[in-house]
């Protein structure tokens, strides 16, 4: 299994803008699909995001056209762009990956074999 860690959290004012990464160690990441999950305080973990080898992406409602994924293989980095931030988007967002994928499977929290340990998101109003 690839090794999964979220940095780039943090306190920010409603309409701010953040970037996550999620570096992976371990294993070759450029065949790995990865999606961004987020946990609001007694909330179901929810899909925010996907990205694949390929370059598929695919996005929640709720973040289309502010949130970006994007990946750079050499680095093992993906990184999550979150801009006109809300206050609902606060949560601790996961990064998980894994090598097989299906557009079924993408919000499937079950189907990802990795996890990092999370990083907190906190938009103030």
């Amino acid at each position: 299994q690839v090794r999964l860690v979220e940095s780039g959290g943090g306190l920010v004012q409603a309409g701010g803008s953040l970037r996550l990464s999620c570096a992976a160690s371990g294993q070759t990441f450029s065949r790995h699909a990865v999606g961004w999950f987020r946990q609001a305080p007694g909330k179901e973990r929810e899909f925010v995001t996907f990205i694949n080898w390929l370059d598929y992406r695919y996005y929640a409602d709720s973040v289309k056209g502010r949130f970006t994924i994007s990946r750079d293989n050499a680095r093992n980095t993906v990184y999550l762009q979150m801009n006109s931030l809300k206050p609902e988007d606060t949560a601790v967002y996961y990064c998980a990956a894994k090598t097989v994928w299906t557009v079924a499977t993408m919000g499937d929290t079950n189907s990802y074999d990795s996890w990092g340990q999370g990083t907190q998101v906190t938009v103030s109003s």
